[in-house]
């Protein structure tokens, strides 16, 4: 059979990578126009140029050549950050979460992952008051069995009951994280998108739970890009809000905080023990009444003058625990599967992608998934040395 281009994959590809037409036919040597022909297959480009383009876009020669055959459904993308990333931004990591996904459904057919584990929750997002998201959040404790201490391993937590965490390292540094509805055969779960790199875990561990807080809050069937920018920042508040109750929960924090409350230092000691940024529990502690509007501000200006604003004291970087798609592929590995096997099980599953791509989709180490070449049927062997 013949090599069929497969226009929506060169789209795709050009997406995921952020590129224009115009900055990807500056690449190859090509019109805007004419690329814009390919992606809507109505031309056929010869081998050369798919070459150029998998070397552009590093997407081997075959990716371009196949049909999507996953049967993913998702819906909306929230972005801590709307109204300041470009659209170009969010639509290469709503593609990126969308290969996630797509990893995630290859897997799916060998492996038994965690069910989604939520309660079933109905609200009115007009409906949502500080107080209800308080309770939803105390709720999400209980069912989940946390108790009222503080929460050790968010990320152990969030994917035992059925959600999916990766981190990523992403070009645009406005976009902290995002999470993503994904339905396969029927099975609804979440993809939670961390942004990491130079993050300490206290920030790591909020934004975990203010993507958490989306997914409980917020309808995922409405388009965001349609919101307001007031809505906007209401969504995203509401979230913090879930997210700072959460990791805070109201008796044993205040407990902790009451002792004394006005003195930096004590945060920062606190930080060691809930892991949450000391901004974050200056500001619970102010939503608790704890502190008054004048001493937060008093706190935060402490924050400012010794610099903690971007790096605190204990922010050292931050690297994701073991997650559910090493500890899959680890199964595989350890089942008599060869990593040629699992790419290739990717491969089959039409997301053929060179091995560290999928590395750095999954968070899985550098070189994880490589392939060693080996030097078959060796008719040549190394001469014993012989000591006369």
């Amino acid at each position: 059979m013949g090599f069929k281009f497969n226009g929506e994959k060169l789209k795709t590809a050009r997406t995921y990578r952020s590129m224009t037409l115009a900055e990807l036919g500056r690449s190859i040597d090509l019109s805007k126009q004419t690329l814009s022909l390919y992606e809507n297959n109505k031309g056929n480009p010869d081998f050369e140029t798919i070459m150029k383009l998998s070397k552009v876009l590093n997407f081997p020669t075959n990716y371009f050549n196949q049909e999507s055959s996953h049967n993913i459904k998702s819906g909306s993308t929230y972005f801590r950050s709307l109204s300041t990333t470009t659209k170009k931004s969010r639509l290469a990591e709503i593609t990126r979460v969308e290969f996630i996904g797509a990893l995630y459904e290859a897997l799916y057919k060998y492996v038994d992952f965690p069910k989604l584990n939520l309660p079933k929750i109905y609200n009115d997002n007009e409906d949502l008051s500080d107080e209800y998201i308080e309770k939803l959040a105390s709720d999400l404790r209980s069912y989940w069995g946390l108790g009222s201490e503080p929460i050790k391993n968010l990320q152990y937590v969030l994917e035992s009951n059925g959600l999916i965490v990766t981190g990523v390292n992403v070009p645009d540094r406005k976009i902290d994280a995002y999470s993503q509805i994904v339905n396969i055969d029927d099975n609804e779960t979440y993809i939670i998108v961390l942004c990491v790199g130079k993050k300490g875990k206290a920030r790591i561990n909020f934004d975990m739970a203010h993507e958490l807080g989306h997914i409980i809050l917020h309808p995922w069937t409405e388009d965001i890009e349609t919101l307001s920018n007031d809505e906007f920042k209401e969504r995203e508040r509401q979230a913090n809000k879930f997210a700072s109750s959460f990791l805070l929960p109201r008796d044993t924090f205040l407990a902790d905080c009451r002792k004394y409350p006005t003195e930096l230092e004590y945060y920062r000691n606190l930080k060691n023990d809930w892991e949450v940024s000391i901004q974050a529990m200056i500001f619970r502690a102010n939503d608790l009444d704890v502190i008054s509007n004048n001493q937060y501000q008093y706190l935060m200006r402490q924050v400012s003058s010794r610099g903690w604003r971007k790096k605190e004291p204990g922010d050292y970087p931050y690297t994701l625990n073991e997650n559910i798609f090493k500890m899959a592929i680890k199964l595989l590995l350890d089942n008599d599967y060869s990593k040629e096997d699992i790419v290739n099980m990717f491969n089959e599953s039409s997301v053929n992608f060179f091995s560290d791509e999928i590395e750095g989709l999954l968070n899985l180490p550098e070189g994880y998934l490589k392939i060693e070449n080996k030097c078959e049927n060796n008719i040549v062997k190394l001469k014993l040395n012989e000591k006369s």
